[in-house]
């Protein structure tokens, strides 16, 4: 069994950025895809980015493309996701997910979660 536990989350001004890290304990998930998602108040868990295990494909939503970045290091077995020119819109509590079967962008496909870490960006 793999548990994950994020971490990085926190209170920034709209445009600052802030980094999360996912790192796993129990056994490794270097060899899975990993990802990104999101939950605000009152919406449904929403994709965010996926990467491969390997790192060679990431995946990203149209509405933090170009603003977050997704990465994985197999050698500290975690996966960070970077998250610049935050708006408020991006205030959520973030969750990382591991070993997707299937589509990486769809939450119902991914085997294990973290227990998620809050981001609130103030305008």
């Amino acid at each position: 069994q793999v548990q994950l536990v994020e971490s990085g989350g926190g209170l920034v001004q709209a445009g600052g950025s802030l980094r999360l890290s996912c790192a796993a304990s129990g056994r490794t998930f270097s060899g899975y895809g990993k990802g990104w998602f999101r939950q605000a108040p009152g919406k449904e868990r929403e994709f965010v980015a996926a990467v491969t295990w390997n790192g060679d494909t990431t995946y990203y939503a149209d509405s933090v493309k170009g603003r977050f970045t997704i990465s994985t290091d197999n050698a500290k077995d975690t996966v960070s996701l970077q998250m610049n020119s935050l708006k408020p819109e991006d205030t959520a509590v973030y969750y990382c997910a591991a070993n997707p079967v299937g589509s990486p962008t769809n939450p119902y496909r991914y085997n294990y979660w973290g227990q998620g870490t809050q981001v609130t960006v103030s305008s």
